[in-house]
């Protein structure tokens, strides 16, 4: 029961914006951006319509996606509960987040999304990176890798570092934003950074037996 008030709720809220976006559809030119560079210039458009009811609705697909994944896994007695409940909830929040970032700009509110965006990130970076040392084997929550699926141990020593470099990451993109010290090729490398070492790591312990 707790599972399907979840999932609809949770679906409603990706769908919200829709209502935003029927009530100022006439203000809204046919042609919106939707897209947008490190330096907040738009790059990518689409149309009225696709913005208005495309976007919340490919959110809720993929937050069907999401919360299948999660209820459907064997060992979802492992997740951590708080890392659980972030991974449902990030899906509604950034489809609110992200329809009403377009749809402002649309209207001509001035809105710095290239800071804007990267907070958040950072923000969610932290907030995972908190929880991924707390959360044990699992099947769709965590560095899923043969060696830390077969070690429990691999499994914990990686996410514990993984968890360290996460919220480090978050902050330092944080930092970076603030600083106005942000770039395409930095966000890169730190992502690699961040989806790479752990991996590594993992792979290393691996090979000495662990």
């Amino acid at each position: 029961m707790k599972n399907k008030k979840e999932l609809l709720v949770t679906t409603l809220l990706c769908l919200l914006p829709m209502l935003a976006g029927v009530l100022v559809y006439h203000r809204l030119p046919e042609t919106i951006a939707t897209h947008f560079g490190f330096n907040g210039e738009a790059n990518g458009w689409s149309s009225r319509a696709f913005t208005v009811f495309g976007i919340p609705a490919f959110m809720a697909g993929i937050n069907l996606l999401v919360q299948f994944a999660l209820n459907s896994d064997p060992k979802k007695q492992n997740m951590s509960s708080a890392l659980r409940t972030l991974s449902i909830w990030t899906v509604p929040l950034l489809s609110i987040f992200v329809s009403f970032m377009v749809l402002g700009n649309a209207l001509g509110y001035e809105i710095h999304i290239e800071t804007v965006t990267p907070l958040l990130i950072g923000l969610i970076f932290i907030a995972i990176g908190n929880f991924l040392p707390k959360t044990k084997q699992s099947y769709t929550m965590g560095i899923k890798l043969p060696w830390t699926l077969a070690s429990e141990e691999n499994w914990n020593r990686t996410h514990r570092i993984a968890g360290f470099l996460w919220v480090l990451g978050g902050i330092v993109m944080i930092l970076f934003t603030l600083l106005h010290f942000w770039s395409a090729w930095l966000f890169i490398v730190l992502i690699i950074i961040l989806a790479f070492v752990p991996c590594v790591y993992s792979y290393l312990l691996y090979k000495k037996g662990i």
